[in-house]
């Protein structure tokens, strides 16, 4: 394997490994919180009122976290890999895969522009905090900001595999894929 993929390799392990991180910390919390909003019910010794605000963001940040460790790791449900096992040709198959990336990249790019937009442009503030809902938002544009650059990503390596498809091919069963 060529250096540039081993470091990209290494990258993407890394970012894979500090999504799960970050989405294992935030289920964590929301089970903590929903646990002690359990027993403050028994037993009330403190007041939540702050109880649905923190898990909107702790919920949003896990979604959208864990959306982007889904898309890095490749471990997404697709219909894709159904049909294109289907195709007659292995050159078809990667184009039928560059066409499914390019319309992942268009959805994905639509949703980062969106989510900035709308990150930036918020003037809301939480109730009981009254910090900015741009913290809330935030999750949105940095997970699609990753999902963007993965499916920038995918989409050079299905254009080289529509380019030269015998060494996609090898490598892919190579690597299991």
């Amino acid at each position: 394997m060529k250096p540039a993929l081993v470091l990209l390799a290494r990258l993407d392990r890394a970012l894979l490994l500090v999504l799960e991180t970050v989405c294992i910390a935030l289920f964590a919390a929301i089970t903590f919180i929903l646990t002690l909003n359990i027993v403050v019910r028994f037993f009330p010794f403190m007041s939540m009122h702050w109880f649905d605000e923190i898990l909107e963001m702790l919920y949003g940040a896990l979604v959208f976290y864990g959306a982007a460790a889904v898309w890095v790791g490749h471990a997404h449900f697709s219909v894709g890999d159904w049909l294109s096992k289907r195709l007659p040709s292995i050159r078809a198959r990667f184009i039928y895969r560059l066409l499914v990336e390019l319309c992942s990249l268009v959805f994905i790019a639509i949703f980062f522009k969106y989510s900035l937009d709308l990150t930036f442009s918020t003037t809301e503030q939480t109730t009981a905090f009254a910090m900015s809902k741009a913290w809330l938002y935030a999750c949105m544009p940095i997970s699609g900001g990753i999902m963007l650059l993965y499916s920038v990503k995918n989409m050079v390596l299905e254009l080289w595999a529509v380019l030269d498809p015998a060494r996609a091919g090898a490598e892919a069963e190579r690597l299991g894929h």
